[in-house]
């Protein structure tokens, strides 16, 4: 996640990003899928996230609201203990992998940190969570790639892993037909107070 952002708006989420090792553990899995379906639009490994709170289209001006707020919700929650877990598709063109383990912990912080969105005074469509990690989106016209690509990840079953940091992601990337490009506004550890930004090789912290 590691795009410059310099306009006026910014799209933005809250997530979880599995660590490396539990990407990589999953990218050799999908790659029978990448060269069976190379016309799938398929994200790039070090922006695989799961999103906790979707928060749209916002100025840049409203981003520094939520960055205390949300750095003291970090700090009062323990690292979650997940793990990615079979696939599936949304409407027959979205690939996605499935999610594992303290399913209750997460329910509990994506609730958390939409409720601090709220007090920050920024409108939230209340979505259901679908844990997930969004791989890949075929093509309109193509409405079997991503079905066969989720049929090979059914029994995959990753090792578990800790979900330590809590993200502030941001993206003006993307908006046409090429891939979505993100990068972290900024991520606080979990119970450690006063955390920010940093120590992980694939996040970095952006001055919106």
């Amino acid at each position: 996640m590691n795009e410059q952002i310099q306009t006026s708006t910014v799209r933005v989420f809250i997530a979880l990003a599995p660590p490396d090792e539990a990407k990589d553990e999953l990218a050799r899995e999908l790659r029978p899928a990448y060269d069976a379906y190379p016309n799938m639009r398929w994200n790039r490994i070090e922006d695989w996230h799961i999103t906790l709170a979707f928060l749209g289209e916002l100025p840049v001006t409203t981003v520094p609201l939520l960055r205390a707020p949300l750095a003291r919700l970090a700090a009062t929650r323990p690292p979650l203990q997940l793990a990615l877990r079979g696939a599936g598709c949304f409407d027959e063109r979205v690939l996605w992998s499935g999610i594992d383990g303290d399913l209750e912990g997460l329910h509990l912080l994506a609730t958390e940190v939409r409720a601090v969105v709220k007090a920050c005074g920024v409108a939230l469509e209340d979505r259901p969570l679908r844990p997930h990690l969004t791989l890949a989106r075929s093509r309109r016209d193509d409405t079997g790639s991503a079905v066969k690509a989720a049929a090979g990840l059914t029994t995959f079953t990753g090792r578990p892993w800790r979900a330590e940091r809590l993200h502030l992601v941001g993206s003006n990337f993307g908006r046409g037909p090429g891939p979505i490009r993100y990068r972290d506004i900024d991520a606080w550890s979990f119970g450690e107070h006063g955390a920010g930004a940093g120590g992980d090789e694939r996040s970095s912290r952006s001055e919106v």
